[in-house]
């Protein structure tokens, strides 16, 4: 859905939109849509004569997964989260300008042309809600770098101090130089 700037001149425009698994791609992010989501709330111009400022509020629920980032198993999170965004003409800041973005800067954002796209809204929600990593637990210990099975399950009987067997000369060699 398109949000126009010249349709919030005459309205606030609701929406209620479902996007279905997959619509909503969270590039370079272990996460993807899992779930159906849906995204529903009010579009504003606040300015309509000055900085034409729109305001997007309202929730979103849905599913994302993922891989863990550690032993790979499966991982799901519920979403329920409300947002209140602003977003301001990229005219309004000069193109070669630096800007400091603070914490209470993260619902602010920029547009250019004739509005904003929803998916692109939903999106970027989407991925500072979601953590960095896909974790399926925070102590998951990973997969053993010799079998392959999860650490700690019955699968994985290798034992936790691993020699590697290059480094065996240089073993003799030291143990040579002590005695």
């Amino acid at each position: 859905m398109f949000i126009e700037v010249l349709e919030l001149e005459r309205r606030t425009v609701p929406f209620d939109s479902r996007f279905a698994p997959g619509a909503i791609v969270l590039a370079d992010s272990d996460w993807r849509q899992s779930g159906e989501l849906r995204a529903a709330g009010v579009a504003e111009l606040l300015d309509r004569s000055g900085s034409r400022t729109i305001r997007v509020r309202g929730r979103i629920e849905g599913e994302a997964g993922g891989s863990c980032a550690r032993c790979l198993e499966p991982v799901s999170k519920t979403l329920r989260e409300n947002f209140d965004l602003f977003y301001y003409p990229m005219a309004m800041i000069a193109c070669s300008e630096e800007i400091r973005i603070e914490r209470d800067d993260m619902d602010l954002g920029f547009y250019e042309g004739r509005g904003i796209e929803l998916g692109d809204v939903i999106r970027e929600q989407l991925l500072l809600w979601l953590p960095m990593q896909a974790l399926c637990d925070e102590n998951c210990p990973g997969i053993c770098p010799r079998c392959g099975a999860r650490r700690g399950s019955a699968d994985c009987r290798c034992e936790d101090k691993f020699v590697d067997p290059r480094w065996d000369v240089l073993r003799e060699f030291r143990s040579k130089m002590k005695s």
